[in-house]
């Protein structure tokens, strides 16, 4: 049976007996996470451009389950998160002199790293902004750092850069 078809399985398990909501439903109260232009985002002028054929924006909507969902098991309770990114770069890149249809292949090498840039506001449960600010989140040695990510992953290496970030807790953000 596939990993899809035991997932919704246990989600309908879980459902009729009870249990509480999945953790990414409670992300959405503490988190919010917004795309400032993803028009104009790197990656959606690389796909665009080098591979039309790809260009689909479903990696915005999973990095961003993904990012309320991480960043909510670091806050306080009652405290919010408000995320802004303004502009992102997936690892790898295309490279269109490849012959045949590899030049619609990503590939990855430590000349192409992860970027994503953003904005972010937190704030207790009064509304009283405890940190804000812009960052520019990089890791040229993404390929030698050891992540436990999936290889199947297709944003691994984003997920890590973001994981460094908020492994530094809300005092670090």
């Amino acid at each position: 049976m596939n990993r899809r078809i035991v997932l919704h399985m246990l989600l309908a398990a879980l459902t009729l007996l009870g249990a509480p909501a999945m953790a990414g439903n409670a992300a959405s109260t503490n988190v919010t996470v917004t795309y400032d232009h993803p028009e104009q985002f790197t990656e959606t002028h690389k796909l665009r451009s080098l591979a039309p054929q790809l260009d689909d924006d479903d990696y915005l909507k999973v990095l961003k389950s993904y990012i309320e969902n991480r960043a909510s098991r670091m806050l306080p309770p009652g405290d919010r998160l408000a995320i802004v990114v303004t502009d992102i770069d997936r690892a790898g890149n295309f490279e269109p002199w490849r012959p045949g249809p590899l030049h619609e292949v990503r590939i990855v090498k430590d000349i192409y790293p992860p970027r994503i840039d953003l904005r972010f506001q937190l704030l207790d449960a009064d509304g009283k902004v405890l940190r804000e600010g812009t960052r520019k989140l990089r890791d040229p040695a993404f390929l030698s750092d050891s992540i436990n990510t999936s290889e199947t992953d297709s944003l691994r290496y984003e997920k890590a850069l973001l994981d460094r970030w908020l492994r530094k807790g809300p005092d670090q953000l």
